[in-house]
Protein backbone atom coordinates (compact mmCIF):
# COMPACT_ATOMS: atom_id res chain seq x y z
CA UNK A 1 0.00 0.00 0.00
CA UNK A 2 1.65 3.20 -1.19
CA UNK A 3 1.63 6.31 1.07
CA UNK A 4 -1.11 8.17 -0.36
CA UNK A 5 -3.34 5.71 0.07
CA UNK A 6 -2.01 4.77 4.06
CA UNK A 7 -3.31 9.09 4.39
CA UNK A 8 -6.60 8.87 2.88
CA UNK A 9 -7.48 5.57 4.76
CA UNK A 10 -5.90 7.67 8.02
CA UNK A 11 -8.52 10.19 7.45
CA UNK A 12 -11.41 8.08 6.51
CA UNK A 13 -11.49 7.23 10.05
CA UNK A 14 -14.62 8.89 12.20
CA UNK A 15 -12.32 9.83 15.21
CA UNK A 16 -10.97 12.49 13.11
CA UNK A 17 -14.59 14.06 13.18
CA UNK A 18 -16.31 15.91 15.98
CA UNK A 19 -18.60 19.07 16.05
CA UNK A 20 -16.17 19.86 19.46
CA UNK A 21 -12.78 19.97 17.58
CA UNK A 22 -12.05 23.84 18.30
CA UNK A 23 -11.03 25.65 15.03
CA UNK A 24 -7.89 23.44 13.69
CA UNK A 25 -5.90 26.55 12.14
CA UNK A 26 -6.55 29.98 14.44
CA UNK A 27 -4.11 31.85 12.27
CA UNK A 28 -6.67 31.90 9.90
CA UNK A 29 -10.67 32.05 9.56
CA UNK A 30 -9.81 28.81 7.81
CA UNK A 31 -11.13 25.64 9.34
CA UNK A 32 -8.12 24.08 8.61
CA UNK A 33 -4.91 24.45 6.55
CA UNK A 34 -5.35 23.16 2.80
CA UNK A 35 -3.55 19.66 3.09
CA UNK A 36 -2.62 17.99 -0.06
CA UNK A 37 -4.00 14.42 -0.36
CA UNK A 38 -2.89 13.28 -3.70
CA UNK A 39 -0.01 15.21 -5.86
CA UNK A 40 -0.86 18.63 -6.78
CA UNK A 41 -4.64 18.35 -5.49
CA UNK A 42 -5.41 20.09 -2.06
CA UNK A 43 -8.40 20.80 0.38
CA UNK A 44 -8.97 22.36 3.22
CA UNK A 45 -11.56 20.59 5.57
CA UNK A 46 -14.65 22.34 6.88
CA UNK A 47 -15.89 21.67 10.34
CA UNK A 48 -18.37 18.74 10.26
CA UNK A 49 -21.08 21.15 12.36
CA UNK A 50 -23.27 23.75 11.44
CA UNK A 51 -21.92 27.19 10.76
CA UNK A 52 -20.92 29.49 13.27
CA UNK A 53 -19.05 32.29 13.66
CA UNK A 54 -16.16 30.02 15.37
CA UNK A 55 -15.45 28.01 12.55
CA UNK A 56 -16.58 31.25 9.80
CA UNK A 57 -18.83 29.16 8.02
CA UNK A 58 -16.11 27.17 6.81
CA UNK A 59 -18.01 24.25 7.53
CA UNK A 60 -17.84 22.46 3.78
CA UNK A 61 -14.70 22.01 2.05
CA UNK A 62 -12.85 23.83 -0.38
CA UNK A 63 -10.24 22.33 -2.53
CA UNK A 64 -7.71 23.81 -5.22
CA UNK A 65 -5.81 21.62 -8.22
CA UNK A 66 -2.34 22.78 -8.37
CA UNK A 67 -1.76 21.56 -12.73
CA UNK A 68 1.16 23.08 -13.83
CA UNK A 69 -0.59 25.63 -16.26
CA UNK A 70 -3.11 27.51 -13.19
CA UNK A 71 -4.76 26.49 -10.12
CA UNK A 72 -8.62 25.51 -10.48
CA UNK A 73 -10.47 26.28 -7.12
CA UNK A 74 -13.44 24.62 -5.81
CA UNK A 75 -16.34 26.20 -3.77
CA UNK A 76 -16.27 30.54 -3.48
CA UNK A 77 -16.20 29.78 0.09
CA UNK A 78 -19.24 31.34 2.76
CA UNK A 79 -17.67 34.67 2.69
CA UNK A 80 -15.32 37.05 0.99
CA UNK A 81 -12.93 36.60 3.95
CA UNK A 82 -12.85 32.67 3.49
CA UNK A 83 -11.99 33.06 -0.05
CA UNK A 84 -9.15 35.54 0.87
CA UNK A 85 -7.94 32.64 3.31
CA UNK A 86 -7.66 30.42 1.18
CA UNK A 87 -6.08 32.54 -1.92
CA UNK A 88 -3.43 33.00 0.80
CA UNK A 89 -2.81 29.64 1.11
CA UNK A 90 -2.59 28.68 -2.64
CA UNK A 91 -0.41 31.32 -2.91
CA UNK A 92 2.22 29.72 -0.53
CA UNK A 93 2.10 26.66 -2.04
CA UNK A 94 2.81 27.94 -5.73
CA UNK A 95 3.40 31.07 -7.91
CA UNK A 96 0.69 29.50 -10.83
CA UNK A 97 -2.37 32.11 -10.99
CA UNK A 98 -6.01 30.92 -10.03
CA UNK A 99 -7.66 30.47 -13.48
CA UNK A 100 -10.91 29.20 -12.42
CA UNK A 101 -13.14 28.45 -10.03
CA UNK A 102 -15.79 26.08 -9.85
CA UNK A 103 -19.21 26.22 -7.15
CA UNK A 104 -20.52 22.63 -6.59
CA UNK A 105 -23.83 23.92 -5.62
CA UNK A 106 -25.91 27.32 -5.42
CA UNK A 107 -25.10 26.76 -1.41
CA UNK A 108 -24.07 29.92 0.35
CA UNK A 109 -20.73 27.91 1.39
CA UNK A 110 -19.86 27.71 -2.52
CA UNK A 111 -20.81 30.94 -3.28
CA UNK A 112 -20.63 33.81 -0.70
CA UNK A 113 -16.96 33.88 -1.49
CA UNK A 114 -17.54 34.63 -5.35
CA UNK A 115 -17.64 38.08 -4.75
CA UNK A 116 -13.29 38.24 -3.78
CA UNK A 117 -12.57 35.82 -6.93
CA UNK A 118 -15.08 37.91 -9.10
CA UNK A 119 -13.16 41.03 -8.09
CA UNK A 120 -9.99 39.50 -8.65
CA UNK A 121 -10.93 38.52 -12.45
CA UNK A 122 -11.29 34.61 -11.93
CA UNK A 123 -14.08 33.24 -13.96
CA UNK A 124 -16.55 31.10 -11.63
CA UNK A 125 -18.38 28.40 -12.93
CA UNK A 126 -21.58 26.73 -11.73
CA UNK A 127 -24.68 24.51 -13.07
CA UNK A 128 -27.81 26.08 -14.21
CA UNK A 129 -29.89 25.38 -11.54
CA UNK A 130 -27.53 25.66 -8.78
CA UNK A 131 -27.30 29.73 -10.18
CA UNK A 132 -30.42 30.09 -10.30
CA UNK A 133 -31.04 28.85 -6.65
CA UNK A 134 -28.22 31.51 -5.66
CA UNK A 135 -29.93 34.20 -7.60
CA UNK A 136 -33.29 33.20 -5.90
CA UNK A 137 -32.36 32.81 -2.12
CA UNK A 138 -28.79 35.09 -2.58
CA UNK A 139 -30.31 37.87 -0.41
CA UNK A 140 -31.55 35.52 2.34
CA UNK A 141 -28.57 32.98 2.56
CA UNK A 142 -26.34 36.17 2.48
CA UNK A 143 -28.43 37.72 5.46
CA UNK A 144 -27.85 34.44 7.16
CA UNK A 145 -24.38 34.63 6.49
CA UNK A 146 -24.05 37.82 8.34
CA UNK A 147 -25.91 36.67 11.35
CA UNK A 148 -23.88 33.99 12.55
CA UNK A 149 -20.32 35.97 11.27
CA UNK A 150 -20.84 39.31 12.19
CA UNK A 151 -17.46 41.05 11.51
CA UNK A 152 -16.04 37.75 9.64
CA UNK A 153 -19.15 38.68 7.28
CA UNK A 154 -17.14 42.16 5.90
CA UNK A 155 -16.67 42.83 2.23
CA UNK A 156 -19.19 39.75 1.31
CA UNK A 157 -21.48 41.18 -1.50
CA UNK A 158 -23.59 39.19 -3.99
CA UNK A 159 -22.01 37.49 -7.22
CA UNK A 160 -22.61 34.71 -8.87
CA UNK A 161 -21.32 32.70 -11.26
CA UNK A 162 -20.02 34.30 -15.12
CA UNK A 163 -20.73 31.25 -16.55
CA UNK A 164 -22.95 28.32 -15.82
CA UNK A 165 -23.70 24.65 -18.04
CA UNK A 166 -26.22 22.05 -17.87
CA UNK A 167 -23.96 18.49 -17.97
CA UNK A 168 -20.28 18.56 -18.39
CA UNK A 169 -17.84 21.63 -18.46
CA UNK A 170 -13.95 20.18 -18.98
CA UNK A 171 -11.19 22.08 -18.90
CA UNK A 172 -7.86 20.44 -20.01
CA UNK A 173 -4.82 22.49 -18.09
CA UNK A 174 -1.44 21.30 -17.36
CA UNK A 175 -1.30 17.52 -16.03
CA UNK A 176 -5.29 17.48 -15.54
CA UNK A 177 -8.26 16.74 -17.14
CA UNK A 178 -10.69 18.21 -15.10
CA UNK A 179 -14.32 16.97 -15.88
CA UNK A 180 -17.48 19.12 -14.09
CA UNK A 181 -19.92 16.82 -14.04
CA UNK A 182 -23.78 17.39 -13.66
CA UNK A 183 -24.82 13.42 -13.03
CA UNK A 184 -28.30 14.44 -11.49
CA UNK A 185 -30.63 15.28 -9.17
CA UNK A 186 -28.99 14.94 -6.06
CA UNK A 187 -28.89 16.35 -2.41
CA UNK A 188 -29.83 20.49 -3.34
CA UNK A 189 -30.11 21.58 -6.88
CA UNK A 190 -27.19 21.80 -9.28
CA UNK A 191 -25.14 19.74 -7.30
CA UNK A 192 -21.75 19.02 -9.58
CA UNK A 193 -18.91 16.38 -8.93
CA UNK A 194 -15.18 17.17 -10.22
CA UNK A 195 -13.69 14.31 -11.78
CA UNK A 196 -10.16 13.47 -12.32
CA UNK A 197 -9.86 10.46 -14.44
CA UNK A 198 -6.55 10.58 -14.74
CA UNK A 199 -6.11 10.39 -11.19
CA UNK A 200 -9.11 8.14 -10.26
CA UNK A 201 -9.93 10.89 -7.52
CA UNK A 202 -13.43 13.05 -7.88
CA UNK A 203 -14.59 15.83 -5.22
CA UNK A 204 -17.87 14.89 -5.45
CA UNK A 205 -19.72 18.03 -3.54
CA UNK A 206 -22.80 17.05 -2.08
CA UNK A 207 -23.33 13.90 -3.84
CA UNK A 208 -21.50 12.24 -0.61
CA UNK A 209 -21.38 11.88 2.71
CA UNK A 210 -19.71 10.02 5.33
CA UNK A 211 -18.26 11.73 8.88
CA UNK A 212 -21.68 14.04 9.43
CA UNK A 213 -25.19 13.01 8.59
CA UNK A 214 -26.28 14.41 5.23
CA UNK A 215 -29.37 16.93 5.88
CA UNK A 216 -32.17 16.57 3.30
CA UNK A 217 -33.72 19.46 2.49
CA UNK A 218 -37.37 20.41 1.12
CA UNK A 219 -36.56 19.90 -2.25
CA UNK A 220 -33.82 16.61 -2.06
CA UNK A 221 -35.76 13.84 -3.59
CA UNK A 222 -34.11 10.83 -2.24
CA UNK A 223 -35.78 8.48 -4.60
CA UNK A 224 -33.75 10.68 -7.48
CA UNK A 225 -31.12 11.29 -5.60
CA UNK A 226 -30.49 6.96 -5.38
CA UNK A 227 -30.94 6.87 -8.89
CA UNK A 228 -28.20 9.44 -9.44
CA UNK A 229 -25.75 7.26 -7.43
CA UNK A 230 -26.81 3.91 -8.51
CA UNK A 231 -27.01 5.01 -12.45
CA UNK A 232 -23.71 8.24 -12.17
CA UNK A 233 -21.99 8.33 -9.48
CA UNK A 234 -20.90 4.70 -8.35
CA UNK A 235 -20.22 3.95 -12.24
CA UNK A 236 -17.39 6.48 -12.08
CA UNK A 237 -15.38 4.17 -10.05
CA UNK A 238 -13.20 6.55 -7.75
CA UNK A 239 -10.53 5.12 -5.79
CA UNK A 240 -10.44 8.25 -3.83
CA UNK A 241 -13.42 10.83 -2.91
CA UNK A 242 -13.15 14.13 -1.78
CA UNK A 243 -16.84 14.95 -0.36
CA UNK A 244 -18.32 17.74 0.21
CA UNK A 245 -17.90 17.64 3.66
CA UNK A 246 -15.25 15.93 5.71
CA UNK A 247 -11.95 14.32 5.42
CA UNK A 248 -11.29 12.07 1.96
CA UNK A 249 -11.99 8.82 2.03
CA UNK A 250 -12.96 5.95 -0.43
CA UNK A 251 -16.10 4.91 -1.85
CA UNK A 252 -17.05 1.97 0.39
CA UNK A 253 -17.12 4.81 3.30
CA UNK A 254 -19.67 7.46 1.41
CA UNK A 255 -21.68 4.26 -0.21
CA UNK A 256 -22.09 3.54 3.62
CA UNK A 257 -23.14 7.07 4.95
CA UNK A 258 -25.20 8.02 1.79
CA UNK A 259 -26.75 5.50 -0.43
CA UNK A 260 -26.87 2.79 1.85
CA UNK A 261 -28.38 5.49 4.82
CA UNK A 262 -30.54 6.74 2.43
CA UNK A 263 -32.40 3.50 1.89
CA UNK A 264 -32.04 2.66 5.77
CA UNK A 265 -34.25 5.36 6.19
CA UNK A 266 -36.85 4.69 3.56
CA UNK A 267 -36.85 1.32 4.47
CA UNK A 268 -37.78 2.46 7.66
CA UNK A 269 -40.06 5.42 6.72
CA UNK A 270 -41.80 2.58 4.80
CA UNK A 271 -42.69 0.41 7.45
CA UNK A 272 -43.93 2.82 9.71
CA UNK A 273 -46.28 3.62 6.76
CA UNK A 274 -47.17 0.33 6.63
CA UNK A 275 -48.28 0.14 10.41
CA UNK A 276 -50.18 3.05 9.73
CA UNK A 277 -48.05 5.72 11.18
CA UNK A 278 -48.36 9.50 10.24
CA UNK A 279 -46.30 12.01 10.19
CA UNK A 280 -46.22 12.89 13.73
CA UNK A 281 -44.64 9.45 14.87
CA UNK A 282 -42.30 9.59 11.79
CA UNK A 283 -40.03 11.58 13.08
CA UNK A 284 -39.18 9.45 15.75
CA UNK A 285 -38.42 6.18 13.89
CA UNK A 286 -35.37 4.57 14.85
CA UNK A 287 -32.07 5.74 13.23
CA UNK A 288 -29.79 4.56 15.98
CA UNK A 289 -27.16 2.80 14.03
CA UNK A 290 -26.45 6.53 12.76
CA UNK A 291 -26.36 8.32 15.75
CA UNK A 292 -22.57 8.47 15.76
CA UNK A 293 -22.30 10.90 13.01
CA UNK A 294 -21.84 14.41 13.32
CA UNK A 295 -25.15 16.38 13.22
CA UNK A 296 -27.52 13.33 14.34
CA UNK A 297 -29.04 15.35 16.33
CA UNK A 298 -29.70 18.77 14.59
CA UNK A 299 -30.98 16.39 11.47
CA UNK A 300 -32.33 12.90 11.91
CA UNK A 301 -35.62 13.80 12.87
CA UNK A 302 -35.76 16.34 10.17
CA UNK A 303 -34.90 14.17 7.27
CA UNK A 304 -37.17 11.39 8.87
CA UNK A 305 -40.10 13.45 8.61
CA UNK A 306 -38.97 14.59 4.86
CA UNK A 307 -38.61 11.30 3.94
CA UNK A 308 -42.15 10.50 5.31
CA UNK A 309 -43.51 13.64 3.25
CA UNK A 310 -41.86 12.76 -0.03
CA UNK A 311 -43.02 8.86 0.01
CA UNK A 312 -46.44 9.91 0.60
CA UNK A 313 -46.97 10.74 -3.07
CA UNK A 314 -44.62 8.12 -4.26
Amino acid sequence: MNRIVLIVAALALPAWASEDIADQYPQSVLYSKPVEYIPGVFSAIGATAPPTYENSGHNNNLSFIVTGEGVVVVNGGAAYTLAEALHREIQAVTDQPVKLVFNENGQGHAMLGNGYWSQIGVPIIAHADAAAEFEEYGPQILEQMKKYNQDKAEGTYLAGPTETFDDEYVVEMGEFRIEARYLGPAHSPGDISIWLPNQNLVIAGDMAFHERMLPIFQDTYTADWLETWDNAFESLGAAYVIPGHGHPTNMDQVRRYTRDYLIFLRSRIQEHMDAGGDLAEAYYVDQSPYAHLDTFEELAAKNAGRVYEQMEFE
